[in-house]
């Protein structure tokens, strides 16, 4: 497991940031794997990103091209934390729940630097996130358009699911 700092996956992310961010999503945070998906030089076929891609109707022959689409249709993708949380032991759920709400600061910070306004819609993904972020950033003003439907993060079979419930949470933002 390779942790990095914040600032290296917020570096990757800046390439890719759209210039008026019509759609955030929120995520919990980059993954102990090293499969982040703005890193360009990974894998078309990482489950977050073929998950996101499909829902933009996308089919890039390369990472960068996706990255590149998914920055062109105004989509940009934040983690809740920069601290990779997901190869916690199994019993540190409250660890792991308790990172991102003590990231919280950061978080609202982010989002404020991506979005002028905050009625731009964020889709929240993976169930810890939407239960400890949806009242949060509802209640600071931001658009969260889950409306208490958890969207599961595409892996582990969940992907369908994903699929499914991500596409139903758009489609109630238009």
């Amino acid at each position: 497991m390779l942790a990095r700092g914040r600032d290296y996956y917020l570096g990757l992310r800046r390439r890719y940031e759209p210039d008026v961010a019509r759609l955030v999503i929120v995520a919990e945070s980059p993954p102990a794997s090293g499969k982040y998906f703005y890193d360009s030089a990974g894998s078309i076929s990482e489950p977050l990103f073929t998950a996101l891609m499909r829902q933009m109707g996308a089919t890039p022959a390369t990472k960068e091209e996706g990255l590149r689409q998914f920055q062109s249709k105004g989509w940009v993708l934040v983690d809740a934390t920069y601290q990779q949380v997901d190869k916690l032991p199994k019993d540190a759920s409250q660890d792991r729940n308790a990172l991102i709400e003590d990231d919280y600061p950061l978080l609202v910070a982010d989002l404020s630097s991506l979005v002028s306004d905050r009625g731009v819609p964020l889709i929240l993904i993976k169930a810890n996130v939407c239960r400890i972020l949806e009242p949060r950033l509802t209640k600071d003003g931001f658009n969260v358009i889950n409306a208490g439907r958890p969207v599961y993060f595409p892996s582990t079979g969940q992907q369908k699911r994903f699929e499914q419930q991500f596409a139903d949470v758009l489609r109630s933002a238009d």
